[in-house]
C-alpha cells in the first residue's frame, strides 16, 4: 500500500513562492505517475502539474504554467512542486495523487494524500 504525505504548504503574499513536497512510503514512487491537484468549485479537483515516472513528460494548467514547476526525486522518493509569483487564486488545499497511468482524471489515480493548504494573503 502508498501512504502519500505532502508537506510545505503555508501562509505566503502574493508573489511569493513555495515548495510543496509529496513523500511517499511503502513503495516505491518511481514506478508511480504523480500529479498535484487542487479543489475548484463544483467539488471537482483540477490538475494543477503530473509528471510520469521518469520526469520525461511532465503537465500543468494554463493558470500555473510558467509560475508552478513539477520535479521528482526518485533516489529519496518525492515529488515536489515549486510555486512562484503566487497569487490570491492560488490558496488552495493541494493533494498529491500517485497512479501507475499519467492523467487528468482525477478519478483514475489510486493512491492519495491528505493535502496541504496554502494561503496566499496579505
Amino acid at each position: 500500500q502508498v501512504q502519500l504525505v505532502e508537506s510545505g504548504g503555508g501562509l505566503v503574499r502574493p508573489g511569493g513562492s513555495l515548495r510543496l513536497s509529496c513523500a511517499a512510503s511503502g513503495h516505491t514512487l518511481s514506478s508511480l505517475a504523480v500529479c498535484w491537484f487542487r479543489p475548484i468549485p463544483g467539488g471537482e479537483r483540477e490538475v494543477v502539474a503530473a509528471i510520469s515516472q521518469d520526469g520525461g513528460i511532465s503537465v500543468s494548467s494554463d493558470s500555473v504554467k510558467g509560475r508552478f514547476t513539477i520535479s521528482r526525486n526518485n533516489a529519496a522518493n518525492t515529488v515536489s512542486l515549486q510555486m512562484n509569483s503566487l497569487k490570491f487564486e492560488d490558496s488552495a488545499v493541494y493533494f498529491c495523487a500517485a497512479d501507475p497511468a499519467l492523467r487528468r482524471e482525477a478519478e483514475h489515480y489510486a493512491y492519495w494524500g491528505r493535502g496541504t493548504q496554502v494561503t496566499v494573503s496579505s
